[in-house]
């Protein structure tokens, strides 16, 4: 006879990783196997958003993964320094891990691969199937010819310092750096009073970025701020698609009835990459469905991408004019721009719950961009009228 699991969620990354901790806290009695093909669940990752990200009711069960967080945070531009009042939390990836090895115990098996999905049964590496009521595929983004994307390439090194950093709080965004092949900036996180994050990030065309001048960046960033690196205590690298376009309907049709999670649904901000609070919300949702079978659940996790992917559309637009629109080392005037708007639309900008009077305030005046290329950008809404390198 068939073992079969309620449901079984492929890739041990954030999305799922929530989707599983969710039904383990409200739906015990459940029969969920969290399948992850490196050692451990989580990656290498540190996960940050902002707290108006989430509701309290979210707060109180996110909140236990936090390992940081900070009452307020600093962005800077070659004509602006701000604080903003507000606070901001990350969440590192081996916490996460340890919660989820002791939340699923053998619920969670690792260095496991899987090289067949169906929306209900998975097919592994040594040949063995396991069957599901349904399985859902978070095993980050998929290239898809129906989404024209640009991409967040970063690579950051958490520092121990010789002496203490005098951070009081993040850095979103410091881009008085020399700029590049697109907009580039570094962020910091100062965890302790001599270890801080320092991540080069760069929004480019393409994903593909020489790690080596990344290592390089940060040494000199760090140098030029006075701070003497002790120890490189960790590494981290990433690239975080950011949406210009899209057909979304044909992007959930290649989905062929596999419901997907994170940012394999199309779950992520368009314009930053930060995909926690959605994965936040789903989790929630798939856990108060009735309907656990892999048609309801394909059809509950689409619904809610459409959802987001409607609210989206003017992120999608303001992503145009950032990489298609003016000259690439003059495209951090439209962040520095950005940054000078009311604190209050800067937190619901990040939380993708802009207001109509929002939208008009953040185009209003003159634009930071050509306005001739600002206007082609807007202009090209199909995938199949914009052409970035992959």
């Amino acid at each position: 006879m068939k073992a079969i699991h309620d449901l079984i969620l492929v890739g041990g990354g954030l999305a799922n990783g929530l989707i599983a901790l969710r039904l383990k806290q409200v739906r015990p009695e459940l029969d969920v196997l969290v399948l992850e093909q490196e050692a451990a669940p989580g990656g290498n990752h540190t996960w940050s958003f902002h707290d108006s990200d989430l509701t309290p009711a979210q707060w109180d069960w996110v909140g236990p993964l936090v390992g940081c967080r900070w009452p307020h945070h600093e962005v800077r531009f070659p004509e602006r320094r701000r604080t903003l009042q507000s606070g901001y939390a990350s969440i590192f990836s081996q916490d996460f891990a340890s919660v989820l090895r002791a939340s699923l115990g053998e619920a969670l098996r690792v260095g496991v691969q899987a090289s067949q999905l169906g929306p209900t049964q998975v097919r592994l590496e040594d040949g063995r199937t396991l069957h599901a009521g349904a399985v859902i595929d978070g095993r980050g983004v998929a290239t898809s010819p129906h989404l024209a994307l640009g991409y967040q390439a970063f690579l950051g090194q958490e520092l121990e310092l010789a002496r203490p950093h005098g951070l009081d709080g993040p850095i979103l965004m410091d881009a008085t750096v020399a700029q590049g092949e697109g907009y580039r900036f570094v962020y910091v996180l100062p965890f302790t009073r001599d270890t801080l994050l320092i991540e080069d990030t760069h929004y480019v065309d393409k994903g593909r970025l020489d790690p080596k001048r990344l290592r390089s960046n940060i040494a000199d960033y760090a140098h030029a701020n006075g701070w003497r690196v002790q120890a490189i205590l960790r590494e981290e690298h990433g690239v975080l698609p950011i949406t210009l376009a899209g057909d979304f309907d044909a992007f959930w049709h290649e989905a062929d009835h596999q419901p997907r999670s994170g940012l394999r649904a199309g779950l992520f901000h368009p314009t930053t990459g930060y995909s926690l609070p959605h994965a936040v919300r789903l989790a929630e949702r798939i856990a108060s469905l009735d309907d656990l079978s892999a048609p309801a659940l394909f059809d509950a996790i689409r619904r809610e991408a459409f959802g987001e992917w409607r609210r989206q559309g003017y992120f999608r637009l303001l992503n145009r004019m950032l990489f298609l629109a003016g000259h690439p080392a003059q495209r951090w005037r439209v962040m520095q721009r950005f940054y000078g708007l009311p604190a209050p639309l800067v937190q619901r900008f990040y939380a993708g719950r802009l207001t109509a009077l929002d939208k008009l305030r953040i185009v209003t005046g003159k634009p930071p961009v050509p306005m001739g290329e600002a206007l082609r950008a807007a202009r090209l809404g199909s995938p199949h009228q914009i052409r970035t390198p992959q």
